[in-house]
């Protein structure tokens, strides 16, 4: 395997690239020397995995946990989060006493996979759970009065609500006044008064220094269930006979809900993740099984899998379909019906796409008629009456890639819309949406720095996008100055192998906070370029040692990126990427995923 490092962090930009297809400088990684030579030496490393860890902060005394992220090392106890020791005795009081206990959940998949997760821990104990999941066009997002009051209705004594709940509080206080206790496991940002409820665990919570924030709700929820546990060892439950649940076993629906939540991969999140693959690999979750079946999974799953594959079709019923169904398929031990919900969830995969694909047509139409080609920062800002609320998510995660910025879409439905945020690195969305909230612009809304969720009446539009754009203007500026491409390497052609693969491996698991490794490749050779499926542009490469390389440009083909590649056969360019293995007929290959090219000159 051959790689060149050579270029010095002191370089300008990697090539001389500083404005490439998509606009941006390339820079490497800033990695300093001694440090990529001694984590090398001491841990017995290749220097392209030694720079790769330099890279991105990890020292030598961080090193080893950073490749073998454990449980063990890892997880602290449970009860350094606000409220864990009250819910944890609450929750074992109720298993204890078999009271009827209901698990209130999100619509997507952190919710799903925290509702399945703690059903399954409930079954591993003898006892029911209830799972109730809210309809996204008919209740909206959370908890809502009627629902609470139906549950204590049927003689649920208490509820437990599952990535939502922090900002529900005329809802839960109905349910106090009611009988019924709540205990609230949620991760979004809270205001600095919280909901009547027995406990809220949620390491954002502005009293809670866990330093847990960066946790999706599936990874408070097991640790409520690690709490629990103990609580239950304490009063002497785990006796004549009845054994502890094997809490580990639970980690495939952990790792899955925090890939697709797209939290940071750092710390215990890493640690979720890496051990949740090695249960999702064994196949002992017959929903996730059924469902990577109609997936057309045949590798090792990998967080890509968990993100791109299973994640869409889990949320796909709470988007366009029915809102437990993801839920149903996690917690079920019946394969037929495994392989129903599993079919019917890909469906409904297919069924959003498709709705996507218009809402998202329409709002470019509508931002180009506003703006033009170009969005001006600091927001893309879409609406429109009759957008199916399931998708506006999607969409706004669409425009916020398509035009750098942070993207805000809104459904109206009559005088009242609802409305999804995704944001870019360094600007915060979900504080933005909590301050318009609390500025009286809004119904309701919160998130976190990635993304939020917000119910607003029609007069508020305009108050609101001004809003934003004043809050939002700063942090974007800030963010676009220090906008880079960052490069953890260069290679050649020929060095793009199974084996770096395999290398690489060893400093997953990879998705935010811990990026996929990019490396630049110089000159490579534009044999063949064209279009396949709906806007990719396809194309091979041969490089200046002669290898040849294939590579994809996803929804590229109107942009810069895609334009340069179709238009350049036979040129040379400097071509930037991921590497993805590729698993055809038995036979496995490297191929780049590529983000980004400029003229090699």
């Amino acid at each position: 395997m051959s790689a060149d490092l050579s270029i010095t962090e002191d370089q300008d930009a990697v090539f001389g690239v500083r404005q490439s297809a998509n606009g941006r400088a390339w820079r490497l990684r800033s990695a300093e020397p001694r440090l990529v030579a001694a984590l090398s030496q001491r841990l017995e490393l290749p220097e392209a995995i030694a720079r790769l860890l330099a890279g991105r902060g990890v020292g030598i005394e961080e090193a080893v946990d950073f490749l073998n992220p454990s449980l063990r090392q890892l997880m602290p106890d449970p009860h350094i989060m606000q409220d864990m020791a009250t819910a944890a005795r609450r929750v074992a009081q109720a298993i204890i006493a078999g009271e009827r206990v209901a698990v209130f959940g999100d619509y997507d998949v952190d919710g799903a996979t925290s509702s399945a997760m703690l059903t399954r821990y409930f079954r591993a104990l003898g006892r029911d759970l209830v799972i109730y999941i809210p309809d996204r066009l008919g209740e909206g997002y959370g908890p809502n009065a009627p629902a609470l009051l139906n549950l204590k209705n049927n003689g649920v004594s208490l509820v437990i609500t599952v990535d939502c709940g922090t900002l529900a509080f005329a809802p839960l206080a109905a349910a106090r006044a009611a009988g019924l206790d709540v205990i609230v496991v949620d991760h979004h940002l809270a205001e600095p008064a919280l909901p009547e409820a027995c406990a809220v665990v949620n390491p954002n919570r502005l009293d809670d220094d866990s330093g847990l924030g960066q946790l999706a709700a599936v990874g408070v929820a097991f640790m409520l269930t690690v709490a629990v546990n103990r609580a239950l060892r304490e009063q002497g439950f785990f006796v004549a006979g009845r054994r502890e649940p094997d809490l580990m076993a639970l980690l495939d629906l952990v790792a899955l809900g925090t890939v697709a939540d797209v939290v940071p991969l750092t710390g215990l999140n890493r640690a979720f993740v890496a051990q949740g693959l090695k249960v999702l690999a064994r196949g002992g979750n017959i929903g996730l099984k059924a469902l990577a079946a109609v997936a057309r999974m045949n590798e090792t799953p990998s967080a890509y899998h968990l993100g791109f594959l299973l994640g869409p079709r889990v949320n796909a019923g709470g988007r366009v379909g029915e809102a437990d169904l993801g839920a149903r398929l996690l917690i079920t031990e019946d394969v037929e019906e495994a392989g129903r919900i599993a079919a019917a969830l890909d469906r409904y995969n297919q069924e959003r796409q498709a709705i996507e694909a218009q809402v998202q047509e329409v709002a470019l139409s509508q931002l180009a008629a506003r703006h033009g080609l170009d969005v001006p920062p600091p927001l893309a800002f879409a609406v429109a009456d009759g957008w199916h609320i399931g998708v506006i998510g999607i969409v706004a995660g669409r425009l916020k890639d398509r035009f750098d910025l942070p993207a805000v879409v809104i459904g109206m439905d009559g005088d009242v819309g609802k409305g999804s945020a995704r944001s870019i690195g360094g600007v915060d969305i979900g504080a933005a949406v909590t301050a318009a909230h609390q500025a009286g612009l809004l119904i309701n809304g919160g998130g976190h720095k990635m993304a939020a969720g917000l119910t607003i009446a029609r007069d508020k539009l305009s108050p609101f996008e001004d809003f934003l754009r004043e809050r939002l203007t700063p942090q974007v500026a800030a963010a676009h100055r220090d906008a880079a491409l960052m490069l953890d390497g260069v290679l050649t052609a020929g060095a793009a192998t199974v084996e770096l693969l395999d290398l690489l491996e060893r400093a997953g698991p990879y998705g935010a906070g811990n990026p996929t490794p990019r490396f630049a490749f110089s000159g490579l050779k534009v044999g063949f370029a064209d279009i396949v499926g709906a806007d990719h542009v396809r194309a091979t490469f041969e490089g200046p040692d002669g290898k040849r390389l294939k590579g994809i440009a996803f929804k590229s083909a109107a942009n810069g990126l895609g334009q340069m590649l179709l238009g350049g056969i036979g040129q040379r360019f400097h071509v930037a990427g991921t590497l993805k293995r590729n698993v055809w007929n038995g036979r496995t290959s490297v191929d780049l995923i590529i983000e980004d090219a400029a003229a090699a000159s």
